[in-house]
């Protein structure tokens, strides 16, 4: 049930997404920032010897909860006041929210150092936005890794952020983003997280179980439909992830290239299913995935927008 009305979802729709491709994202003083040095705090604070789920779900509910809350009531004192305070407040935790622009600016650059030759650059700039190992990384490891960077974090920054904030407004796109957020920080199966991050990572699986889907049949309809609904169908299963599976494999289809296969996490390797079909993604590739995460979200929110305002009997 939308708790905007649809004129005031449809204009907040159009400002946070104008915001976020004119200004990008914040470079100072971004909340997001702010809350992982909290998340770094409870953690080394909770995350003891002893710790067990359930000190993992204190940990999450007060890095969340009261955020969300707080977000909440100061959404509805703007919109007490006036329609346009209302939408200016609720665009402007869109933006906050939103990594449209993000992706770009981080990944664009990589895609031009590996056409100059300068592997150190793109070693460097992809360590930035990913996990695993860059050092040693070849050009074809390194476009690789921002092309599946590009399409997983599509659903998380992008699609995922504009259906919760659809659904709940402003402060469901910031909980969503703040659920993302802490799973990234604790959601691992290493001796350190596997109990105390589990809260984290089944809460951010189930948020995340619908636009994954959505964001995946969105790559399907704007790319090679058929490749991309068979390498879903068929791929997405074998990929550890319930979420990112059909994400990365609808995306490596719609783009008919293949991901996944080696990587190196903390000087492991670890052999991945691979997704897609077709050649290996190469550099040219990772502005076709940001094409890709582009077009869908413009196609998302011109779609909600204009629903918006056709319900609303403007």
């Amino acid at each position: 049930m939308l708790i905007l009305s649809p004129a005031l979802l449809a204009l907040s729709l159009i400002v946070g997404m104008g915001l976020d491709l004119a200004l990008g994202e914040a470079k100072r003083w971004h909340p997001l920032v702010g809350f992982g040095r909290l998340a770094n705090w409870l953690e080394r604070h909770l995350n003891h010897v002893r710790a067990t789920r359930w000190t993992g779900l204190a940990a999450w509910l007060l890095a969340v909860i009261p955020l969300t809350a707080l977000v909440w009531f100061g959404l509805a004192w703007a919109g007490a006041q006036s329609f346009w305070l209302a939408v200016l407040a609720q665009a402007l935790f869109l933006y906050l929210c939103l990594g449209l622009r993000s992706l770009r600016d981080h990944n664009l650059p990589i895609q031009r150092a590996l056409e100059d030759g300068d592997l150190p650059l793109a070693r460097a700039l992809t360590a930035r936005i990913v996990s695993r190992d860059t050092a040693d990384g070849d050009a074809a490891y390194l476009a690789k890794a921002s092309v599946e960077s590009v399409l997983e974090n599509g659903c998380d920054a992008v699609f995922g952020t504009l259906f919760w904030f659809v659904l709940l407004g402003g402060a469901g796109a910031v909980c969503y983003r703040l659920v993302n957020t802490l799973d990234a920080m604790w959601g691992y199966r290493s001796p350190r997280f596997l109990r105390f991050g589990c809260v984290a990572a089944r809460v951010d699986d189930v948020m995340n179980w619908i636009p994954a889907r959505l964001t995946a049949l969105t790559y399907a309809l704007l790319g090679h439909t058929t490749l991309a609904w068979r390498c879903w169908r068929t791929q997405a299963p074998a990929w550890p992830s319930p979420n990112a599976g059909p994400v990365m494999a609808a995306g490596a289809g719609a783009l008919g290239v293949m991901v996944g296969g080696p990587a190196r996490y903390d000087g492991v390797g670890e052999l991945r299913p691979l997704l897609g079909a077709g050649p290996a993604a190469a550099a040219a590739d990772i502005r076709r995935a940001l094409l890709l995460v582009s077009g869908g979200s413009f196609f998302w929110t011109g779609g909600m927008a204009l629903a918006a305002f056709l319900c609303g009997g403007w």
